[in-house]
């Protein structure tokens, strides 16, 4: 056990709920009053810095610190990280300003994939020198940006659909995991077992995040990561358009439609832009039962993590592994994730108020976002195309995509129309 409690200190899972607990505090004892954010254009990028210089330096300086910090006391090379994050950053601002033009915004082109295209771009042409990649911490960015993700899945809002919204979350969800994991292993052979988990997470769970937290359970490579991420914003922005069109076209109910792109959508701000475009009723449906859904972050990556010691990586001589052993595979962030909700939920919202938390959620979603574009800068930094190439000969990674999301899209359909159809539960809004 002393090793463990040596990892607290040493552990980038760990300082993932360290760097998220001082943000908080920074938040709660009025230190963070504002984070600096990037507004749209139409024909002058300028525009969307404009006011923003000042609180651009200030969260650079301060995410700066912060990081720098933990990577010394995790013995790190903290001159070396420092110097590489100062580009990470720029690079962070320059995506976010692509992302905030008018038209390419409308379309769903957020800042995850110009984060990712920019540093795909520097890493494939000159290539990213040693220095800039000790900056490129994406695994530290993107576990801190989860544990903070965590804070904002209240109870709360959870029950506000009830059972309806937990069946469409919960049952799929799993069922669709098990289809795409027997398919990809099974029907397609795909070698790499952890880039096929990590798809089926990405696909039937809520994208980008839960593909980062199952990668990290089952230890998968850079590559395979960068490739399923990769693959799931692209769709993500297919199906932001021509879902909430299929839905008006054919005269699906709001309530139906709303849980269908809640329950397949793989990102939690495309559910609402397209869940907003079919009316009220669907943009809440929709956005809850995400909300629900992205509960399902922790549990997956547990349960990836337990399958993969016991079943995936274990020596068929060996002994059975012990619960020890699992313990140090498991991801320790999700423990943050999951500490965040409740402690959310439970201790926050009934001693300060809504109010309060509302506003200090609405400042940690600011923060939480820059972490995942610094996260997706440095994952392009670190992806080689000739890697990424060797990953989609045969063009299986592309068939278990379509094929998994498309068993997704009928199953949910289904689902979310026996669930608010008025089929096995009265209509959640009259």
């Amino acid at each position: 056990m002393s090793k463990e409690v040596e990892n607290l200190w040493k552990s980038e899972d760990y300082w993932a709920i360290w760097f998220s607990v001082l943000l908080f505090g920074g938040i709660f004892a009025g230190l963070i009053s504002q984070v600096a954010k990037i507004g749209k254009w139409v024909g002058n990028p300028l525009t969307a810095l404009s006011g923003q210089y000042l609180g651009l330096a200030l969260l650079c300086a301060g995410l700066g610190v912060l990081f720098t910090a933990g990577v010394a006391i995790m013995k790190g090379d903290w001159k070396g990280f420092l110097g590489g994050y100062l580009v990470v950053f720029v690079l962070s601002v320059i995506a976010f300003v692509i992302a905030g033009q008018k038209s390419l915004k409308a379309w769903g082109l957020g800042y995850a994939l110009w984060a990712l295209g920019f540093g795909l771009i520097v890493a494939n042409t000159v290539g990213t020198p040693k220095w800039l990649l000790r900056g490129a911490r994406s695994e530290m960015f993107i576990k801190t940006g989860l544990v903070l993700l965590g804070a904002e899945i209240l109870f709360s809002k959870i029950l506000q659909l009830g059972l309806p919204g937990l069946i469409v979350a919960w049952v799929v969800t799993p069922t669709v995991i098990v289809f795409m994991w027997y398919f990809g292993t099974r029907g397609l052979k795909i070698q790499s077992k952890t880039f096929t988990i990590i798809v089926a997470a990405a696909t039937s769970v809520c994208g980008v995040s839960a593909a980062i937290a199952v990668a990290a359970a089952c230890r998968a490579k850079k590559q395979e990561l960068t490739l399923a991420v990769g693959m799931t914003m692209i769709f993500t922005v297919l199906m932001m358009v021509a879902m909430p069109a299929l839905a008006k076209f054919v005269g699906m109910d709001p309530q139906v439609a709303g849980a269908w792109l809640g329950g397949t959508i793989d990102s939690t701000g495309a559910v609402v832009a397209a869940g907003a475009l079919l009316g009220e009723h669907a943009e809440k449906v929709a956005a809850v039962v995400k909300m629900i859904q992205n509960v399902l972050i922790g549990v997956v990556a547990f349960a990836v993590a337990v399958f993969w010691v016991t079943r995936v990586d274990r020596d068929p001589d060996a002994p059975r592994p012990s619960l020890l052993e699992i313990w140090y595979r498991f991801p320790k962030f999700i423990l943050g994730f999951a500490g965040m909700s409740l402690v959310f939920s439970f201790l926050l919202i009934p001693t300060l108020g809504g109010d309060d938390v509302s506003a200090a959620l609405d400042l940690s979603k600011h923060l939480r976002g820059w972490l995942f574009c610094l996260a997706f800068v440095s994952i392009g930094l670190e992806s080689n195309f000739r890697d990424l190439w060797s990953q989609l000969v045969g063009g299986k990674p592309i068939i278990l995509y379509i094929v998994g999301q498309s068993f997704n899209i009928v199953l949910t359909l289904l689902v979310a129309w026996l669930a608010f159809g008025g089929v096995l539960f009265e209509r959640v809004y009259k």
